[in-house]
């Protein structure tokens, strides 16, 4: 394992930083724009106070700060690697793809909820809320707090059901890995082999110009 020296450290909170940063302005360039269109369009939308207005704003900002954030970390982590460990990680990468070429339409649906299953129960839970509350706003004889624990109570309901959904698919991609043959890590014999040829090819250069120097 490599240990970061401290300029390293520093350039690595940069690349955050500036992902945090890029995130925000990305969430703010949807939000901001997104907001003022459908209180010009939406009479609903308008009647809402400001504090959920803001709030929407903050639900679509917040996540793009942290994806882009991560992605930044990740990719300043990727280009530090060099020699075997960037070999080994692009065979992995090469690996990865080809085996996700190779799953059917049906399984690429079910492995990329699995695997994004909670950006997609966030979503679910924001959108059921968005849906209530425009269906539930239009009550005339509900107070704003009702309606509020209304919305509340629907986006839960929905919230509970993709948790469930995400379990079930969980556990039946589970099921279907242990019926498979584990495939063995050669990840370290493949670092090994690769050093040895190395080292040969090393020895084979030192050993082709000592004659011309002698």
């Amino acid at each position: 394992m490599k240990i970061l020296s401290q300029d390293e450290l520093n350039q690595h909170n940069n690349a955050t930083v500036r992902g945090a940063v890029e995130g925000t302005l990305a969430g703010l360039a949807v939000s901001i724009p997104g907001s003022l269109i459908l209180n010009r369009r939406w009479g609903y939308y308008r009647s809402l106070p400001l504090s959920l207005k803001m709030l929407g704003a903050i639900f679509v900002t917040v996540p793009a700060l942290a994806i882009q954030a991560e992605r930044r970390g990740l990719e300043f982590d990727r280009s530090q690697w060099s020699g075997f460990g960037k070999v080994e990680m692009d065979r992995e990468a090469q690996e990865a793809r080809e085996a996700w070429e190779a799953l059917s339409a049906k399984n690429k649906i079910s492995n990329w909820l699995i695997n994004h299953q909670y950006s997609v129960m966030a979503g679910g839970w924001l959108g059921t809320g968005a849906i209530a509350g425009t269906i539930i706003w239009r009550n005339k004889y509900q107070t704003t707090p009702q309606k509020l624990v209304q919305v509340r109570m629907w986006a839960q309901a929905m919230a509970v059901g993709l948790i469930l959904a995400g379990g079930l698919l969980t556990h039946r991609a589970q099921l279907d890995s242990a019926s498979k043959p584990r495939a063995t890590d050669h990840s370290w014999a493949a670092i090994l082999e690769e050093q040895a040829q190395e080292e040969e090819q090393r020895k084979v250069k030192l050993m082709a110009a000592a004659p011309a120097s002698a």
